[in-house]
């Protein structure tokens, strides 16, 4: 357990928690101190761990079917964080989808559930949670660099939803502001998960570092943009990719 606890007393809902960077996030707030509840849609083992990974910090975790494409859900998860954690100090909006193809070959069902869930999911989960959130409050997304380097065929959706969160994050800031409520974005490159797994020898060499990531380092910068030493930071997309978008 972390000896320097800097979360302490503090209740997080992490929205797609249950693999690759959420689980990583929520652990992570979990070791600062945090409990931390987490939503999942199709992978409930891997909930169940993260959940006995926040226990084994000493912290209170539980885990919430809810898709991020639905409205309801994401309300719904919201309220269960708050009824059973007593309050909610930070939210992470991890949940997102990926599905890659050119222009002509994109159809209407997957350009809709990207925008549902990368999109809209984002705007509904901040707004629900926002609601809850006491002076000091915590917001961040993850985006990824794709909003800034868009170098993939067949990306195009994908990077245009990350671009929106970028700019809506923005423009919550300033919403969320009066109330001292910080809003930041992360934008990690290739990291070591489900979505990149077949892919990394491919992926390699356009990384000046010549490594990918690994969802404990992006955990590590959402675990500052949730403590008090970020407080005067808010708006901000912050890219994490080894150099990629250089």
């Amino acid at each position: 357990m972390s000896e320097c606890r800097k979360l302490t007393g503090k209740v997080a809902i992490v929205f797609g928690g249950s693999r690759g960077i959420g689980a990583a996030a929520a652990r992570r707030l979990a070791r600062e101190g945090a409990d931390v509840g987490l939503t999942y849609v199709s992978a409930p083992d891997k909930a169940a761990d993260t959940v006995r990974a926040i226990e084994d910090e000493g912290r209170t975790g539980f885990a919430i079917k809810a898709d991020s494409a639905d409205p309801t859900a994401i309300r719904n998860a919201v309220t269960q964080a708050v009824a059973q954690l007593g309050r909610l100090d930070i939210v992470v909006v991890n949940a997102g989808i990926l599905r890659l193809g050119d222009l002509q070959a994109v159809s209407l069902q997957e350009l809709d559930l990207m925008l549902n869930v990368n999109v809209r999911g984002v705007f509904l989960a901040i707004q629900a949670a926002a609601a809850h959130l006491p002076e000091g409050g915590r917001v961040i997304t993850i985006g990824s660099n794709t909003a800034v380097r868009s170098g993939y065929p067949g990306s195009s959706v994908y990077a245009m939803t990350k671009a929106a969160v970028a700019v809506m994050v923005k423009g919550i800031a300033v919403d969320l502001a009066p109330r001292g409520i910080t809003v930041n974005n992360i934008q990690p490159g290739p990291t070591l998960t489900d979505m990149t797994a077949g892919h990394i020898d491919s992926i390699v060499p356009s990384i000046p570092l010549k490594r990918v990531g690994d969802p404990d380092e992006i955990a590590g910068l959402v675990a500052y943009l949730a403590s008090g030493e970020s407080g005067y930071m808010t708006g901000s997309s912050l890219t994490i990719d080894g150099g990629m978008a250089l």
